[in-house]
């Protein structure tokens, strides 16, 4: 069974991501992404609720005004007809059939358009809407690459030599990693937050633009971490050593003092 991509889900995980990165990175530009990509999320949400009422009211509309053109065209034929046909029923001559035929066609074409464009007036109006936000999410990737893309592994080398047009990058190794990942997990969340448009949408337009900012995410998240994997290796972790317990005052588990 299809369970649909929860939007308060989502949220929650990008709240923790942003309290992260403003614990560890209070004043790097990372953090200010993160909550304009919380704002992002609340424009799918509050808006999928109001556009859902203003398509339905759209789809309502539109229909309305297709079966008015329906009508309108078979009166106009029927008024043609009776205009080119005589008291007693019959045609007066043959050529009196061509502007009927023509009336005809012209009538059924553009009733056609009419009904072709109003049939698709609420889809439109909807993707229009969902394109929009995955062009902002696409943009957010995009900024996401911008701020890893300065943070070089090669800085953090000891064979490392600067030249004066070298960026200092002010960071030790576990700070690159921690906001490389950052960056990583921002991405996928991007991503995710592009899968939440495709819920509200079956359209071949916005269903193929999601997989392009997915897509996109993807390969900039693997791009990262082949970045990280570049990293020189940091300080292995030694955990303290449990200190030593006094043998005064600690009794066995059975209540008695231990045996010295």
């Amino acid at each position: 069974m299809h369970e649909p991509l929860e939007a308060a889900a989502v949220r929650q995980t990008v709240e923790e991501l942003y309290a992260r990165v403003a614990a560890r990175f209070p004043e790097r530009g990372l953090r200010r992404v993160c909550g304009d990509l919380l704002v992002i999320i609340d424009e799918v949400t509050s808006g999928s609720s109001r556009s859902q009422h203003r398509i339905r009211a759209a789809r309502v509309g539109s229909r309305v005004a297709m079966l008015l053109v329906l009508v309108a065209t078979v009166v106009a034929l029927a008024m043609a007809t009776w205009d080119a046909v005589t008291d007693d029923g019959a045609v007066d001559s043959s050529l009196d059939l061509l502007p009927l035929i023509e009336t005809v066609v012209n009538d059924v074409v553009f009733a056609g358009i009419a009904v072709f464009f109003l049939w698709s007036f609420p889809e439109r109006l909807q993707r229009g809407q969902l394109l929009d936000l995955l062009h902002q999410l696409r943009s957010t990737a995009h900024i996401i690459d911008m701020h890893q893309l300065t943070k070089d592994p090669e800085q953090l080398k000891p064979s490392f030599v600067p030249t004066s047009a070298s960026r200092p990058l002010g960071m030790t190794r576990d700070q690159v990693e921690r906001y490389l990942d950052y960056c990583s997990e921002m991405l996928s969340l991007v991503g995710k937050t592009a899968a939440l448009c495709a819920e509200e949408s079956r359209d071949a337009v916005v269903l193929d633009t999601v997989s392009t900012v997915e897509q996109l995410t993807v390969g900039l998240s693997r791009k990262i971490w082949q970045k990280i994997s570049t990293l020189p290796p940091g300080e292995p972790y030694v955990a303290p050593a449990p200190a030593p317990a006094s043998a005064e005052g600690v009794e066995d588990l059975d209540g008695q003092p231990p045996r010295l």
